[in-house]
This record gives C-alpha cells, structure tokens and sequence, in this order.
C-alpha cells in the first residue's frame, strides 16, 4: 500500500529471513505457534490509517450508547447470564475488510466485532520478533493512540491485573494447550506474569476460587476471560466453577460482552462502513441477488458455520432463524503484491477501556481464497496472520 516500503521489503526479503523469523515463533514461547503466519507485514498509509481510526470510533460509539446496551441485553443466552457485569466493556476488537470505493481509494468495511479479549500480548511479540529479521523503519508502529510498546504494555496491565499480585490473576481457558491461540497464553504470562489455568483446574470453596501451582493453592481475585461459551456448551465441558454463581473476584472482560457486542450488533450499526445486514428471522423475502450475501451464525467464533454461497434453500432449512443473519458481501481489494499474485486484508483494531475507550493496537489476517481466517487456503504463500505498521 505504500508503494516504496512494499518494494523495499519485497527486495530484501529471503526465504532464508523468513525461516528464522518463523523458526523463533514456533519455539521463542513456552506453547508454539499454530497458525500460520504470513511472509509479510501489512504497510497502512497515514490517510488509510486515520480512515480506520475514525470508522472503529463512529462504530464503537453506537455500540455503547444507552439505547443499544438496552436492546443488547437480549442477546444473553439465558442460560449463561453472569453477575458482576461492568458499565462497560474492557475489550472491543473490530474487524474491517480493505476494499475500494467507487473512487478507487481504499477505504474500511466492517465484518464483525466483539467485546472479547484478542491476542494482545503476542503481537507484542510478533511485533518484536518481526524487527529482529526485518527492516521495519523505525517511524513505523503498529500501536494507536500515541502508545509504544512500553505504555502499551503498561495501559495492558492495567486493564487485566490493575494492582492485585499477577499470580491472583489468571487466564481462564478451556483446555488452554490445545487452543490455536495457545501461544499469546504464553506471552500474556510473559508480559505481564498472569498464569494460564485450564477451567477444570479451579478449585471452588464457597464463594472463593483457587487454584494449584506444583504444592500452593493459590486464591483467585480476577479472571482474564477466554472462555468462549459457544465452545464450552459444545464440549460440554465439567467443572466446579459455574460462570452463573457469584464469587469474590472481578472480571477482566466480563463474559457477557461477548454476546452484546458481537455479530448481534451489526443490524443495528448505520455507517457508510458497515455494509446493509439482516437477522434472518426479520426477513420476509430473500434478496433476488442471494450470491451477494453472506450467511452468518451470530455466535460462533474464528469463521465457523459461515456460509459464502448462500441459497434460498440452505435458508429455508434452517430453523433457528433468530441466530443467523445475512450481511451484504465486501469486495476485498487486492491489496499486498507478493511474489505470486496479491493478498487481500481484513484489519482487527482493537481497543481497550480502562477510563475510556482507546484504540490501541492491531491484528491483520491475509487471504488468497474466499476465506480470510488463518484456518484457511494455508497451502497458499504471504497470507495468514499477520500486524499492520502505520507512520508515527
């Protein structure tokens, strides 16, 4: 996207720099990487990067104004409603798709969003490890609102540990060594000293909750949330902690902003970046252009049970109609030339909210296919995970 920083890194890169960059994410951390990362950074202009910045603002303030936390009460399965909910959410991530306009300028579309924790700590990391076997200019930073890593990591501890002892913090999983997202477990210990523990570790006494590291027993002040609910009942998982019960501790990222700011909310976002989107039970005729949308569950996680060749028939078939909805397709722009063709991009900005909302860092995913999780088209070259860099 800025044409001298592709040519220069495309002329310098080498397989041999892109295997050791690799070879230090996979074995750096105490749980590897399980995805993969792409060949390459993603270059922002100032112009398309203060585009993004104003789009996630304009779109998180609808999704917290008194009117819409009102009607996203409902979202809540009643089944897994959790006390000690916050005002508001600790962490917002909205994705966008970079496509182009009918003037040809690249410009943000919105695909999702969701008051959920993202993988703060390690792009700390891939951050730091892409400098080491990279030319980044140093007047490049993937961090927002003035931040560096420094106070990034300072405005991140705040948020999860705030002033208890790290170890009376943890990061609630359900098998955490087997999630793909394992390794930003380990950065976050590595950052910020919060161990990982697995939900079926949590010892329950009354309303306090501990855990065991090797003989100790360990008290429990504060949950960093990674639990997602929709994996939870699908696993039907068994612990002794119930999320419906009250216990002494916070939450760092309530459970509950998972459902109230999520695919829920794109119906009821106006924006000229948020692409026209419908639950499927207030629909009472199809679209005639039907290759136009897309099908989505509301509450699964990392694209599943997202339908791309949508047919009125695969619609008609489905029964639980208040939990999906269609959204117009985005026409992603080819966007980072690679040796083999161009990668398009979607943009996670993610945002924290200690005393207000800050935008603050960022994620990038890379695609050659129709899908753009790091799950898919991975026998492709130049996509997969990656950060976004924009000028100081």
């Amino acid at each position: 996207m800025v044409p001298d920083l592709r040519k220069a890194y495309n002329k310098d890169f080498l397989e041999e720099k892109y295997s050791a960059f690799e070879f230090e994410l996979y074995t750096a951390q105490r749980f590897p990487l399980d995805f993969r990362v792409s060949e390459t950074p993603l270059f922002l202009t100032k112009e398309l990067s203060g585009l993004l910045e104003k789009a996630s603002y304009e779109i998180l303030d609808q999704v917290t104004t008194p009117e819409y936390l009102k009607i996203s009460k409902q979202a809540i399965p009643s089944d897994f409603r959790v006390p000690g909910e916050d005002e508001h959410p600790l962490f917002v991530q909205i994705d966008f798709a970079i496509c182009k306009d009918e003037a040809g300028n690249f410009t943000p579309r919105l695909i999702e969003l969701q008051g959920f924790p993202s993988l703060y700590c390690y792009e700390v990391f891939l951050d730091d490890v892409w400098r080491k076997h990279f030319n980044i200019p140093a007047n490049l930073t993937p961090y927002f609102s003035g931040l560096n890593r420094k106070t990034y990591i300072e405005h991140l501890r705040e948020a999860i540990v705030g002033n208890l002892n790290p170890e009376n913090v943890i990061l609630l999983e359900i098998d955490p060594e087997k999630q793909k997202t394992r390794i930003d477990f380990a950065c976050t210990e590595d950052l910020l000293g919060v161990p990982t523990v697995n939900l079926t570790d949590l010892i329950i006494r009354g309303k306090n909750v501990y855990y065991m590291d090797e003989d100790r027993e360990i008290p429990v002040r504060r949950i960093y949330n990674r639990v997602i609910f929709d994996e939870l009942a699908k696993k039907k998982v068994v612990s002794e902690f119930d999320f419906r019960k009250e216990y002494n501790l916070t939450w760092a990222g309530h459970p509950q902003w998972f459902h109230r700011i999520s695919k829920f909310s794109l119906p009821y976002i106006k924006s000229e970046y948020c692409p026209p989107c419908q639950f499927l039970d207030q629909i009472d005729k199809y679209p005639r252009d039907l290759k136009n949308y897309v099908l989505k569950p509301l509450y699964s996680f990392a694209g599943y049970g997202v339908e791309i060749n949508v047919t009125p028939g695969m619609l008609d078939g489905i029964t639980d109609r208040k939990n999906y909805m269609l959204q117009r397709k985005v026409d992603y722009a080819p966007l980072v030339e690679t040796p083999d063709g161009y990668s398009r991009c979607e943009i996670r900005m993610m945002f924290l909210w200690n005393d207000k909302p800050m935008l603050v860092n960022n994620l990038v995913r890379m695609s050659k296919g129709p899908m753009m999780g790091v799950a898919y088209n991975t026998d492709k070259t130049w996509i997969g995970s990656s950060l976004a860099y924009h000028p100081v």
